[in-house]
């Protein structure tokens, strides 16, 4: 009896090209801008309907994580600074990264508006606004932190009220130390099962893209875009210029890292961003990114989460600045220097007050109230809102991952190898292994 053995042989198995997550959402903002020009120009009332549908279902999806999102994402990141070396020096290098970013983006802002005069020749009147729902005030503000009850926050979705607690129950459970190991093991399993679930939700993203473009084509049409025309233009350009003009700036002189590399590993949360429009619904997004950039993912985690509630560079800091003006040229108000700097301590210590959810309202009404401008203001914005929103986002998301970058970077504990190695791949997205070769065992 004689045995041969054959050859190796390479086991291919066959699959069906995958298309990439970057060309999906792209896919769903050619096809919502579509949908939408032909729901408004036919006037197809039906299609927009569904569009609006669409786009408030993910919308929704993202939101009901949200509040436990948060409060278990903050508590194991305060948690989490236990297993970091000067744990305090990094957290205060991050909130002091966050103010520096903070005050170069209104700067942006206030400079932009003043030059442009966005609110010159729009056509619009006092009388075309109205009311927010909404307002914020400092004494809301600094009231509305504590919360009556530990339900209401969460029924509400007061996001402010919900750090305030899980900061707490964070600092309480470093207390306490090993005594409060069950519950740690408890919170950081449920933030495994909230991030997981929203990552079935994230992967409708161009499902939702082509709702929620698509409805606002349908809904206020380029017609009103064209009244906007010079805000809206302000704000896009406010937020390039921070986004790719002062971040890459940061990157290149103060972290000395590649900012191309940057971009490349952090699109995926950049992009889930401008679609979404919420910095917490994209949050476990941007700290898988951040720590594929090469930060400890200890710091990560809790860098992103305090970014993601806190740290607005196009809500809470271009965004007021260039609406302050708007508003106050419609209403015929002459803001001064003193105006100019209320602007800039509001985008810098209220910004807390956006809590990364979709929108920026509370926050302008905070800076208006600030200054003493009509709240009705605000209603002149609304309609507009959602396209603007969606550039503020991107970048409100690209400065949350950037400052961890830039404190790991300075503190030396960035692993550059991997910041040099990032890619732009979805980060949900398991690392392909190269195809192996099966050995066929030899038959007698």
């Amino acid at each position: 009896m004689s045995a041969s053995a054959s050859a190796p042989v390479t086991k291919s198995p066959s699959r069906i090209p995958k298309i990439p997550f970057w060309a999906q959402i792209v896919t769903g903002l050619v096809l919502g801008v579509l949908l939408g020009w032909l729901a408004r120009s036919q006037d197809v009332s039906w299609l927009k309907e569904t569009l609006g549908q669409v786009g408030d279902i993910f919308v929704q999806l993202l939101k009901l994580a949200v509040a436990p999102l948060v409060f278990f994402a903050i508590l194991v990141s305060i948690t989490n600074l236990r297993k970091v070396n000067n744990a305090a020096r990094l957290a205060a290098q991050t909130l002091v990264w966050f103010m520096i970013t903070s005050l170069i983006a209104v700067a942006i802002g206030l400079t932009i508006g003043l030059i442009t005069n966005p609110g010159a020749g729009t056509g619009l009147t006092p009388q075309d606004g109205k009311l927010p729902k909404r307002e914020g005030t400092w004494i809301d503000f600094l009231t509305g932190i504590i919360p009556s009850d530990v339900i209401t926050p969460f029924t509400e979705l007061n996001v402010l009220q919900i750090v305030f607690m899980a900061a707490v129950a964070g600092v309480a459970a470093l207390k306490l130390g090993d005594r409060a190991k069950p519950i740690l093991a408890l919170s950081e399993s449920v933030l495994e099962l909230l991030q997981k679930a929203l990552w079935w939700v994230i992967r409708l993203a161009p499902i939702g893209t082509v709702g929620l473009i698509g409805f606002a084509i349908a809904d206020y049409g380029w017609e009103l875009i064209g009244k906007y025309a010079t805000f809206t233009a302000d704000v896009y350009i406010g937020c390039a210029l921070v986004l790719f003009g002062v971040y890459p700036l940061l990157l290149a002189t103060v972290a000395k890292v590649n900012p191309i590399q940057f971009f490349k590993g952090a699109w995926p949360a950049i992009q889930l961003a401008f679609v979404s429009r919420s910095s917490v619904g994209t949050m476990p997004v941007t700290q898988k990114v951040t720590e594929r950039l090469g930060v400890p993912k200890e710091y990560a985690s809790f860098a992103v989460p305090f970014g993601a509630t806190t740290k607005m560079d196009g809500c809470a800091a271009i965004y007021p600045a260039l609406a302050a003006i708007f508003i106050a040229q419609i209403f015929d108000v002459q803001l001064g220097i003193q105006d100019y700097l209320l602007i800039a301590f509001v985008s810098v210590v209220g910004s807390a007050a956006t809590a990364g959810l979709t929108g920026a309202t509370v926050m302008l009404t905070l800076t208006l109230s600030t200054l003493g401008l009509p709240l009705e203001g605000v209603g002149l914005l609304m309609a507009i809102d959602p396209i603007l929103d969606m550039m503020r986002t991107a970048t409100n998301v690209a400065g949350q991952a950037l400052v961890p970058v830039v404190v790991a970077a300075r503190e030396k504990i960035l692993d550059v190898d991997a910041y040099n190695s990032a890619s732009s791949s979805p980060v949900d997205e398991p690392a392909r292994e190269a195809e192996q070769k099966v050995a066929v065992p030899a038959t007698a």
